[in-house]
């Protein structure tokens, strides 16, 4: 154990803090969005976590009859579509509309990804293309109004530098964005049209040379990250990825590293990271684990002030890209799992949703603790971290921070994220495992997934507070202080 002892002054000059990361949240594709369930869970996680769109791949898949060829004739079928958008503005959510994948009818080429074959070839015909994103974009406006529709994001396809999800070059891609925003922007100037949608941060730069050579809109530019990105090739994740290896050859503050170049090279434009994860491995065991809380705090609250959206892969385990699990606790992508078991990621999100808008500088540096100090009126949350890569050194840390002119304090109250509070999948761990657990073990499961409120003491010397914390490894704790109105 080693002492980490940061201070904050309350009297320093405030920066905004947007809430950026609740903008957009990521699901599976579009057909899920027709299910029950998951309607039910992206409804909690809008009125619990706060995200406003939801972006899934594979609305223009067969899968939803968007566009088929029956004996010769292409059939237009936007009833899908709608039964999920209407859900969505019903509750108060938007879609953040990615234009993928391929209409059978009109590949090119017969290379698919993921079990439900989304296809993934340029168009036969780029003009056939763009008659049918003006016609959905067509039917939006007259469904939905143009006002609405004018809030949406497009972004055209997704991680086309990414062989598996794009079979043809980058000057396709290019041409496809061309005739993606013209068709768009043809039904209304304003509708917001960016790109690359690109993994690993990659192509971004290219995008916009192009777009500015050519005298295209670029509204915004989108991509992806994960930390074990620094190992070639793993953007697209496979269960048998070797994970941790892969994370331990990256660095802490990595994505913050990268989106600061994105940030750069976007010149000006809103950067909307549309994937992000503590690694792109679809069966990645840290997914469930306070591993996930922490990395997830720490790379939220480093991204503040480089980007407009943040969009964490993904808001729930029911997913199929792969085969759709049974597993409670199977390394999922989702914050909540198959049964609506709110992860440790989940509750990071939670505690970080509480947060005010005002950020606060704080002193102070350690090898694995991180400390931010967000004010909210007379509250004061300072939200902490103790978190590094797997195979690097981290041990149970005395986290110390001092607050320098509060005013006086009524109050304060801790909320924690470890091995041993909000962490459902040890619960079930101990109860064997069980891949089909009983409404009692569900209801168990459910209650220990929870934050706990609990008191926290501190101290004052000096004219200053001082607050003490223990901190596991990978842990995440917010303590929120009230102060006495001013005289």
């Amino acid at each position: 154990m080693s002492d980490a002892d940061f201070s904050c002054d309350l009297s320093s000059a405030a920066t905004p803090f947007p809430h950026f990361w609740e903008r957009v949240v990521g699901s599976d594709h579009a057909p899920m969005a027709l299910r029950a369930d998951w309607q039910q869970q992206l409804r909690r996680c809008h009125e619990e976590l706060g995200f406003r769109y939801v972006r899934f791949h594979g609305l223009l898949c067969d899968e939803m009859g968007t566009l088929i060829c029956h004996k010769d004739e292409l059939l237009y079928s936007f009833f899908n579509i709608d039964q999920a958008f209407d859900y969505l503005v019903d509750i108060g959510m938007k879609p953040f509309v990615e234009l993928s994948f391929m209409p059978w009818t009109f590949a090119s080429g017969e290379a698919t990804v993921f079990r439900y074959q989304g296809r993934v070839s340029p168009p036969k015909d780029y003009g056939a293309w763009a008659t049918l994103i003006r016609k959905l974009a067509e039917h939006w406006v007259g469904r939905y109004g143009v006002a609405e529709v004018r809030s949406w994001f497009f972004e055209v396809w997704n991680e086309p530098n990414l062989q598996a999800f794009w079979s043809g070059t980058q000057d396709d891609y290019f041409k496809l964005y061309r005739h993606s925003v013209e068709a768009l922007k043809g039904v209304d100037g304003a509708l917001q049209v960016g790109g690359p949608a690109s993994a690993r941060n990659q192509w971004v730069g290219e995008l916009v040379a192009f777009c500015d050579k050519n005298g295209l809109p670029l509204d915004f530019v989108s991509t992806h990250q994960y930390p074990t990105d620094v190992v070639e090739g793993t953007s697209l994740g496979d269960e048998d990825d070797a994970t941790e290896e892969h994370l331990a050859k990256s660095r802490r503050g990595i994505m913050r590293e990268w989106a600061e170049d994105v940030h750069r090279l976007a010149k000006g434009r809103p950067v909307y990271y549309t994937e992000w994860n503590t690694s792109s491995n679809p069966r990645d065991p840290l997914h469930d684990q306070p591993y996930a809380a922490a990395f997830d705090v720490k790379t939220v609250m480093e991204a503040s002030g480089l980007v407009e959206a943040y969009s964490f892969w993904t808001f729930t385990d029911i997913f199929a890209e792969n085969y759709f699990p049974s597993v409670p606790f199977h390394g999922g992508f989702g914050l909540l799992n198959l049964h609506g078991i709110a992860k440790p990621s989940y509750r990071a999100f939670e505690l970080l949703h509480h947060l005010g808008t005002e950020q606060l500088p704080v002193r102070g540096r350690h090898e694995t603790v991180d400390a931010w100090a967000i004010r909210d009126g007379r509250h004061l949350t300072v939200l902490m971290t103790n978190h590094t890569l797997p195979g690097k050194a981290i041990t149970v840390e005395q986290m110390r921070i001092h607050l320098k002119n509060t005013g006086k304090p009524l109050a304060a109250a801790i909320q924690r994220i470890d091995d041993d509070h909000a962490n459902a999948r040890k619960l079930w761990c101990e109860m064997g495992e069980p891949t089909y657990p009983t409404a009692a073990e569900l209801e168990r499961l459910g209650e220990v997934s929870n934050l706990v409120t609990e008191p926290q003491p501190w101290t004052t010397e000096a004219g200053a507070i001082s607050i003490n914390v223990e901190l596991p490894p990978h842990a995440v704790a917010a303590v929120t202080m009230e102060f006495a109105p001013a005289d």
